[in-house]
Parts: C-alpha cells; structure tokens; sequence
C-alpha cells in the first residue's frame, strides 16, 4: 500500500513547526509498511492534486499568504472536488481561514477567500496566543486534543467542530469551539506541530486514506508511549483540573 501525502506550499506555510505534521504522517506510514510519498506543491513545483491522498496546509505570514491566497485561487474547484470525494485535508491556521468564504482584515477590508465553505474570519484586537486543550467530537481515544495557537484572527461558523475548547481560545476565544470538520476535511488553529503528541489524530487521517483508497477499516497498532508521555505532560501542566 502507498498514500501520496501533498505538503501544499511548503517554502511558504512553514510557521511554528508544522513540518513536523508531515514527517509524522511519513513515519507513522512507514512503521507499519506502508510506503509514503511526500510530494511538495507550490507556485514554482505545480503538480496534479487529483492524485493526491492527503493534503496539509499550514500557516504562513501575511506575506506568504497573500502570495499563497493568489495562486491557489486556479485551483479552487479541483480542492472543492477532491473535499467532496473524500480525500483527506488537514488544514492549519492561514490554511484553515483559505477554506472560507472571506477574511476582513485589521483595515476592514473584506477579503475573498476561496469560499469552499460558507465561514468568515475576522481580524480583531490581540492575538490569541498560547497552549490550547481540545475535547475532539471525533470519537477519538484519548478525546484530548493539544497544541500551541496563535493567530489573530477570529473565525467564526456553523460547521462541525473539531473540538470544544477546555484550555485556551479555540476559534474565536468566544463560542468555545475548535477547528471545524466537513468529510475527511480537517481545518483548525493546533499548531505545534498538532500530529506528533496527538498520535490519535495522526492515526485518523492515515486511516481515513487508506480507507477511500483501498476500503481498509484498521490500523495496525503502535508503540505510542513516548508520544503520549508528550501528550499527558502537556495536559498535567496546563489542564484546568491540575
């Protein structure tokens, strides 16, 4: 078996240690055989995205963003496609905001985003910044979520989250929740990188691959203790119940 997993513009979206989002997936595959093929996509390297099985897009500065924002508009309708056939998508901060239908910036200026689902995101005062501790809506065990979040942006949406927000802000510091999920579509502010101490999570996007791709149903199991030992610690050291 082989998952081809499409790093969207890595020269570009590279803030707060995403990368490590990719190279986790990559081992996590690799451990159990299964061989992955980590292909770079951006302005200067366009490659097809039909063929691609999972997708991540990180965050960037307002400059890499802007640049990003204009070219990925020539490929909007194939990634509204690929969502709605089920390829995976894992899309963090300036990744997750692209999704949506506009962002207004600190001037007030609307700006379009690529409207593939029906949410906003709005510049306001401060940033919000700090560790965060989700409760996934997945069904996933552990149901703790954690990460690092900093943006100061605000979005807001009626869609699924990805969590309800225990510790830190989450979306909009307001409503409580987390992320947003549509499909096997992913978008949410974790940063840290998000995969590494949430082997759970890693393991969802593999598994939801490999499923479209080839109807597997389960994952072989891993030795995870080191990665959980990450995972509690964050949670022993900012849990609200600690």
């Amino acid at each position: 078996m082989e998952l081809k997993i499409y790093h969207m513009y890595p020269d570009l979206l590279n803030l707060y240690g995403d990368l490590g989002n990719i190279t986790c997936l990559c081992q996590r595959c690799e451990w159990r055989g299964i061989k992955a093929h980590i292909i770079p996509f951006s302005k200067d390297r366009e490659v097809p995205l039909e063929e691609g099985d999972i997708f991540f897009m990180g965050g960037g500065s307002d400059w890499g963003q802007n640049i990003v924002f204009s070219h990925l508009l020539g490929y909007q309708r194939i990634m509204e496609e690929l969502i709605e056939d089920e390829a995976v998508f894992l899309s963090i901060c300036g990744g997750y905001q692209f999704l949506g239908a506009t962002y207004i910036d600190a001037a007030g200026n609307n700006v379009r985003g690529l409207e593939i689902f029906d949410y906003e995101t709005v510049s306001e005062g401060g940033r919000l910044i700090g560790n965060i501790i989700t409760k996934n809506v997945l069904g996933l065990e552990p149901e703790t979520l954690v990460g690092f979040e900093n943006h100061g942006g605000r979005t807001y949406h009626d869609q699924k989250p990805l969590g309800r927000v225990m510790v830190g802000y989450g979306n909009n510091g307001k409503d409580q929740k987390e992320g947003m999920v549509y499909k096997n579509c992913i978008g949410t502010y974790l940063h840290g990188p998000l995969l590494p101490k949430n082997p759970h999570m890693a393991d969802h996007l593999i598994l939801k691959a490999l499923n479209r791709k080839y109807g597997l149903s389960k994952l072989q199991l891993l030795d995870d203790r080191l990665e959980y030992a990450a995972h509690h610690r964050v949670l022993e050291l900012y849990s609200p119940t600690k």
